[in-house]
């Protein structure tokens, strides 16, 4: 009897927390919702980060399903800088697209290490992500926190509407792609 009810207790509370298949690692897309607000903090956003990165690996379902997240995330990462180059190129700038643009950056740089937990790499997939991010995790995180810096002061500038200073500062977050994407991204095939 007490083991039913035990059992029940347990089924009932893993229903209500919505159960492993909705775990941070496995919902990758809810990570990348539309909210453009900062983490509270740049240390507790690394600390989660560093922590799901070294969660246990998923199972071969799942780490597909995050893979493809991953690269439907960096793909909109990737749109997101086309347009801000071509709302920066308007006559005059195009203030209202650089600033939905660089909100979808900032957003998204934030969420960049938990798009690559392990157990996700090229073992598994298909994947422009090297082995190197699992290997030397320590300067993965720096490289992403140097982008998510980058991306939330070119927000900061697009919020306030200061549109030279916004020239400026996405060298700043191109230069900090180019710096995670040298040693970490694999060449297009």
């Amino acid at each position: 009897m007490r083991i039913a009810l035990l059992a029940a207790s347990a089924a009932a509370f893993l229903s209500g927390c919505g159960g492993p298949e909705t775990s941070q690692a496995n919902n990758t897309q809810a990570n990348m919702s539309n909210s453009a607000s900062p983490p509270a903090t740049a240390n507790a956003s690394t600390a989660t980060n560093s922590m799901v990165m070294l969660a246990a690996a998923p199972t071969k379902d799942q780490a597909l399903k995050i893979m493809h997240d991953r690269h439907e995330a960096m793909e909109g990462l990737g749109k997101a800088m086309k347009e801000l180059h071509r709302g920066l190129d308007a006559t005059p700038p195009d203030v209202n697209s650089v600033r939905t643009q660089t909100a979808i950056m900032a957003s998204a740089a934030a969420k960049i290490p938990s798009l690559f937990p392990a157990g996700t790499g090229p073992d598994v997939g298909k994947t422009r992500a090297k082995p190197e991010i699992w290997k030397q995790q320590a300067l993965f995180l720096k490289k992403s926190k140097d982008f998510q810096v980058a991306a939330q002061a070119l927000d900061a500038a697009a919020r306030a509407g200061d549109m030279n200073k916004v020239m400026v500062l996405h060298e700043d977050v191109d230069k900090a792609c180019k710096a995670c994407h040298d040693p970490f991204r694999a060449p297009e095939h």
